[in-house]
Parts: structure tokens; C-alpha cells; sequence
């Protein structure tokens, strides 16, 4: 939001595109800056609580060392017991340490998309330390699984995923357009000492936004891979280009086609949405277990952290896959043959095509994975810098509002476009076009926007000259901001509600009659809440449509 005063028609056509990117940022800091300020806050708590959830899960995950490790056969053995017999394990990842435990993974069919119910072993003295759901490939724990759904759905489901492919898809046009204006005024700006209020603001926003710029694109093309729609796009094309992420047959058929590459291997169960993979029709039996990762180790398998798979069912093999995504990248995987326990095919990292490496880096930078401890404190440095810019640009909007009888048919996008030469004009359409293809969500809300946008400008265009006095037109302006308010407020009510206490009741299987005092009272606060913070985030962009441009200063 570098500018929000009346801009005069553009004398040239390099004038009148910077009207239209100047426009445009603008209305995507207005209307979409809420979004992705949401989105930055939540994945920097995410990022930065890792040291936390092992502190918060610490009996569960950590042991005393004494003695000589159980087998693996034994640790299975006493989770199985636990569980019940006719608990299906879906994986198991061996202690990678000393003073780690092994985590058995086991299916459930009340368990959400991408979790299973691990029990935590001491390899020591077989006892049961935790027992708790866990989440995706990474297997994050119940802390961190749910500001993993807070970042990427809003903990709303499939619904949900579309407030953070709103963001991504706009970041970066967001990023983009600002880095121009500022590259279009930058040599008439003489330097001088910025002694504070909107020069002030507008400084530390320029700074920001030009600093955080590389991060900026980073982010919005990572978290594009993650969507629903603009993802499905990405994967399509990766699969036509040959770039997708090998993954390992397990069939035992000597003519059963190679495995189809995995769009989505490199976020495999980070997805809202996504369902686990089938388990195996019946366990193995114990003992093999421990010869399936003896196998893999003989055949080139040495990360410590490890993920086991049983056969699915008959023809099909074993799978062993590191899982370990800090630098350097062990994702290797074998296919192991559950008579005689020799490799029948495997994946190794190194041979992975370049787009495979770069997109699998990616993703894990992006969880704040890589690098360790410093990738986590660069991440969180980037959100709340990211912050700080929408907070700056929103108080560059607030103290240059336009005044009463300032309003001008060049501040709406569409006479901004109109201003274009037919040429750009025609570049423009086309290019918004193919964005909204391969992009849906941004799409949609570009279509939703020239819509308003071109009420506006109609209103404006006519001028209004037979108005009612100031007052009362200034009473039904208001008068419709508050029937807005009010309409999006029930809206994002029954919204949240919706999803809300149909997530609870789907999740602990409990109808709603059947539900205590304090857990009523806890999901209506939540609803509450949500219904609170997002009416009061999308009264901006109303405010500014009802009542900005007549608001005096």
C-alpha cells in the first residue's frame, strides 16, 4: 500500500501503468493483507515451537538409556499388546537415538486425514511412554499439529485451505508490484533524513518490503505447491515435464508398470485433506520387522531416523524410506520382498531430477526444517518482518485517507486500466486471464473485485449531482456499512459454527446433546472468537467501499 492519495490521469503510458500497479497494490494490501498476515503469524509460531513440543512432550519422546536395547520384534510386540490385536499398524520408525523411543504408528478409522495413533516404546524396558495422535510425514505432535492446520486451513478443513492459497497467490503480485513502484519513483527522491509520520511509515514499509522481497517470492511459490487448486495445477505440470518425485515400486510383479511419480511426495500427509495411505490388510509378523530394516541398512539405508511399512497385502513388498529432511536431505527408499528379504527396487536422493531436489529443499526450508535452529530463526525473523510491513502499510493508508469531496474515477482499478493504451489494455487481459487460469483462487477474487470496483466507478463516473444533503447521505452510507458488517458477521458465524462443531463432533464421534457444560461452552467461545476476529479483518475493506473515500480526515 505504497500510495492511497488521488492520482491525476496519466499523461503517458508509463504514467498510466503505474496508476494501475499502484491501484492494484493498494487494493491487495486492503483486501488480501489480512490473509496473509494471519498466515505469517501462524507459521512463525509454527516454526518456532519445535524445542517447545519436545520440552512439552519430553516423557514420550526421550528415555533413560540402561542396558541393552530390546529388539525391534519385542518393542512391536509390546505396542501391539497395548493397542489390541486387531489394531493395524500403519509404520514404525525405529529409536533414531540412544535416548529416543520407538514410535508405532497404528491406523484409525477415527482419526482426521494424514494422522495416526502412535505409541511411544522404551526400547529399554518395552514400556508404553505416549500415546498420542500424530500428523503427516513429519509426524509433528498434537501441539504443533494444530498450528499446522492453523496455518494452512485455519483448522476449517478443506474450506480453510482456501484463505492460504488467497495469500500465496497474491504475495508475490503484492511483492512484485510494490518492488516496481518503488524502482519507478526511487531516482525522484532526493535523500534526506525521514523524521517520522507518513514519510516514516512509508520508509520503513519500502525498506521492508524491498529487504523481505526474495523471501516474499520464496513463500508465495512453496505455499502454492501445498494449495488445493492453483497445486493441482502446479502438479500437472511437473508431471508433463518429467519433474516429479520418483517414488519406490513395491510390487513384487516382474511386469507391474514403475510406480507413478507422487505430485505430492515431498508434503506427503502435510495436507489438509489428504487421507493416510492404506495399511496393510493383516500385520506382519514381528520377527520381521527387524529383518526388513536389517535389509534396508545392508542395502545403503543409514539415516537414523527411518520409517517401516509392512507389504499392503499379497504381491506387494516392504518399504523403508529416511525420513530424516534437516541438511543433508536422507530420503533414500528400498523395496524389500517379504520371503526372502532382498531389495526388488529402491530411490535414491541423489538421482532425483533437479526440480524434484529443489522443490523437496523448498518445502523443507519452508517448515523451517533444513537448516535446523537457524532456518527456524530466519523464518521467524521474515514473519514478523512481513508483520510489521502490512502493519506499516495499513497506517500509511490511515493517515493519507482521502478527505470528503476528494474522490476521483482514477482511484477505482478499472479507470486505472481504462487509462491504458488499447495495446496494454489487450497484455493486461490476457495476462490477468492466464493468471486466473493457472491460479483459480486468485481468479475468483479478482472477478469478485472488479465487481465492486465497477460499481464504484459507475458511481462515480456519474457524479451524484442530484445528491440529498451531506447528512443524510452520509447516514445511509452508514447505514449500509452496518447491514454489511452484519451480513458478513452471520455469514462467518454460521460459517465457523459449521466447521467448528462439525469438526468436534467428527472427531470425538459425540453428538452434540451428548456434550458437558464446559466443552459447549468452550467450542461457543471459539466460534465466538473466530466470528469476531474475521468480521472485525473484513470491516476493512468494507469500511474503506461504504465510508473511506468520504471519511474527513
Amino acid at each position: 500500500m505504497s500510495s492511497i492519495t488521488k492520482t491525476p490521469p496519466a499523461a503517458s503510458p508509463r504514467g498510466a501503468m503505474l496508476n494501475l500497479i499502484r491501484r492494484l497494490h493498494f487494493y491487495i494490501g486492503l483486501l488480501v493483507a489480512p490473509f496473509i498476515l494471519v498466515a505469517a503469524l501462524s507459521g512463525t509460531l509454527y516454526v518456532l515451537t519445535p524445542q517447545l513440543e519436545e520440552a512439552l512432550y519430553r516423557d514420550a519422546l526421550f528415555t533413560e538409556p540402561h542396558g541393552q536395547a530390546r529388539s525391534l520384534a519385542d518393542q512391536i510386540a509390546a505396542a501391539r499388546r497395548e493397542a489390541g490385536d486387531e489394531a493395524r499398524i500403519y509404520a514404525v520408525r525405529p529409536a533414531p537415538g540412544a535416548t529416543d523411543t520407538t514410535r508405532v504408528q497404528f491406523v484409525g478409522a477415527d482419526l482426521g486425514a494424514s494422522e495416526s495413533r502412535a505409541l511411544f516404546v522404551d526400547p529399554y524396558t518395552l514400556a508404553i511412554k505416549g500415546d498420542m495422535t500424530v500428523y503427516g510425514t513429519s509426524g509433528v505432535l498434537p501441539l504443533r499439529t494444530w498450528l499446522d492446520k492453523l496455518h494452512s486451513s485455519l483448522l476449517l478443513g478443506d474450506l480453510g485451505r482456501n484463505y492460504s492459497e488467497l495469500a500465496a497467490s497474491w504475495l508475490w503480485v503484492a511483492a512484485l508490484g510494490g518492488v516496481a513502484l518503488w524502482l519507478a519513483t526511487r531516482p525522484k527522491r532526493k535523500l534526506k533524513r525521514v523524521k517520522g509520520g507518513f514519510a516514516a511509515n512509508r520508509h520503513w514499509h519500502i525498506t521492508l518490503g524491498v529487504a523481505l522481497l526474495a523471501g516474499l517470492l520464496f513463500f508465495s511459490a512453496t505455499g502454492l505447491t501445498w494449495s488445493q487448486w492453483a497445486g493441482g495445477n502446479i502438479d500437472a505440470l511437473r508431471a508433463n515435464l518429467g519433474w516429479l518425485t520418483p517414488q519406490v515400486n513395491a510390487s513384487l510383479q516382474a511386469d507391474a508398470p514403475q510406480t507413478p511419480a507422487d505430485p505430492h511426495a515431498e508434503h506427503r500427509g502435510m495436507m489438509p485433506g489428504m487421507k493416510m495411505g492404506p495399511a496393510a490388510q493383516s500385520n506382519a509378523l514381528n520377527g520381521d520387522w527387524d529383518r526388513a530394516l536389517h535389509a534396508a541398512r545392508a542395502a545403503g539405508i543409514d539415516a537414523a531416523k527411518v520409517e517401516l511399512r509392512q507389504p499392503k497385502g499379497e504381491g506387494k513388498a516392504w518399504t523403508v524410506t529416511e525420513v530424516d529432511r534437516s541438511w543433508p536431505t536422507q530420503v533414500d527408499a528400498v523395496a524389500i520382498a517379504p520371503q526372502s528379504f532382498a531389495v526388488v527396487d529402491q530411490v535414491r536422493f541423489d538421482t532425483f531430477p533437479l526440480i524434484a531436489k529443489l522443490t523437496r529443499w523448498g518445502i523443507d526450508a519452508h517448515m523451517g526444517i533444513l537448516f535446523g535452529l537457524p532456518n527456524q530463526l530466519l523464518l521467524a525473523a521474515f514473519g514478523l518482518g512481513l508483520c510489521l510491513t502490512i502493519v506499516l502499510g495499513y497506517r500509511m493508508w490511515w493517515s493519507r485517507r482521502p478527505a470528503a469531496g476528494t474522490q476521483h474515477p482514477v482511484q477505482t482499478l478499472v479507470a486505472a486500466w481504462l487509462a491504458l493504451s488499447l495495446p496494454a489494455r489487450a497484455v493486461t487481459l490476457l495476462v490477468a486471464a492466464a493468471l486466473g487460469y493457472c491460479l483459480p483462487v486468485m481468479g475468483v477474487s479478482l472477478a469478485a473485485l472488479l465487481l465492486v470496483d465497477v460499481g464504484r466507478w459507475r458511481g462515480q463516473r456519474q457524479g451524484l449531482r442530484d445528491e440529498t444533503p451531506e447528512a443524510a447521505a452520509r447516514r445511509a452510507e452508514v447505514r449500509k456499512f452496518r447491514a454489511a458488517v452484519a451480513t458478513v458477521a452471520v455469514a462467518v458465524c454460521c460459517v465457523m459454527g459449521r466447521a467448528i462443531l462439525g469438526g468436534t463432533v467428527e472427531q470425538f464421534q459425540l453428538p452434540i446433546g451428548d456434550w458437558s457444560a464446559q466443552m459447549v461452552i468452550m467450542q461457543s467461545l471459539m466460534v465466538l472468537l473466530y466470528t469476531l476476529v474475521f468480521t472485525l479483518l473484513l470491516s476493512i475493506p468494507l469500511w474503506y467501499f461504504f465510508l473511506g473515500e468520504k471519511e474527513g480526515r
